[in-house]
């Protein structure tokens, strides 16, 4: 496992990559959530928190065989089998990986936990090179930023239900943030009622170029496409792949005492996607505004 000055480095190059002036930017403190170990939590029904405390994993379970939703960053891959253990599980009991787009704080222990789980790895056929490849692909500060790279066994296409046991998962692509972004969404039995949850994948801009992408000249529109989509789908759980984002711990804490509705938010991804259009339309126009005072046109 690298140092810890080493994971700091490779964890500040992430997030100066999701700055807007990254390449000019000093150099941000890493965040060492991202690398803590967390105790593994039930979350509603046969879902299960095996992720970081900056990062998300999820385990969704059916008998004995388990569904592990994305890995988070390479070195944590230790972290994420403990908590698997934690639960009761095997590794060998992971019988698929999905991920939910092909950034390496979501895929990079796959390769890992593909090779001690002997799991199928499940992905877009969008973002299936960029996870074979170990990079981020695209005009984006991202680009220089590798990973693990990991064989992609079953390529999911839009709308397909992923099948273990009793687990339904439903892959519905939200394109943008990487071309082949994948939300996932499953109904749970929890409590003699049925929820729908919903996995959805980023819709930040992060470091993405809007405005002249050559080597995603849709992203624009796919961006907008995904704002809709995911603004139609029902959601009574939502799930994040940075637990930060929908108070995941904060959450957690509340089940414990006895709430049991904590995780229960039907207008929760409505915000979401409410900010991250918001977010969305001052990044494409601050880039128009750049491009025509840098063309005079």
């Amino acid at each position: 496992m690298p140092t810890l000055p080493a994971r700091a480095a490779l964890a500040a190059l992430l997030i100066a990559a999701a700055q807007p002036c990254a390449r000019a930017a000093e150099p941000f403190a890493a965040p060492e959530a991202w690398f803590k170990p967390a105790a593994p939590f039930r979350i509603a029904g046969n879902i299960y928190y095996v992720g970081t405390q900056g990062l998300s994993a999820y385990l969704i379970t059916s008998g004995r065989q388990a569904i592990l939703l994305d890995g988070t960053m390479a070195e944590n891959a230790p972290l994420i089998e403990k908590n698997i253990a934690a639960l009761g599980y095997k590794m060998d009991e992971v019988k698929i990986i999905l991920n939910n787009h092909a950034h390496l704080d979501h895929a990079g222990a796959m390769a890992q936990l593909k090779r001690d789980s002997g799991a199928a790895v499940y992905a877009s056929a969008e973002d299936r090179s960029a996870l074979e490849h170990g990079r981020h692909e695209g005009d984006s500060e991202y680009a220089y930023l590798t990973f693990p790279p990991v064989a992609v066994d079953r390529v999911l296409a839009d709308g397909e239900t992923i099948t273990l046991g009793d687990i339904r998962l439903t892959a519905t692509l939200t394109p943008g943030h990487t071309k082949g972004c994948t939300t996932f969404s499953m109904p749970v039995t929890d409590g003699g009622r049925t929820l729908q949850v919903v996995f959805p994948c980023s819709i930040t801009v992060a470091g993405n170029v809007l405005v002249g992408n050559t080597t995603y000249p849709g992203i624009v529109a796919d961006f907008e496409k995904s704002f809709a989509r995911l603004g139609a789908m029902k959601a009574d759980v939502v799930l994040t792949g940075h637990p930060e984002a929908t108070d995941v711990f904060g959450r957690a804490a509340k089940l414990k005492a006895g709430d049991k509705d904590a995780f229960v938010d039907p207008t929760l991804l409505g915000r979401l996607v409410g900010k991250a259009k918001t977010d969305f339309a001052k990044t494409l126009k601050t880039e128009q505004a750049g491009k025509k005072s840098a063309t005079g046109k």
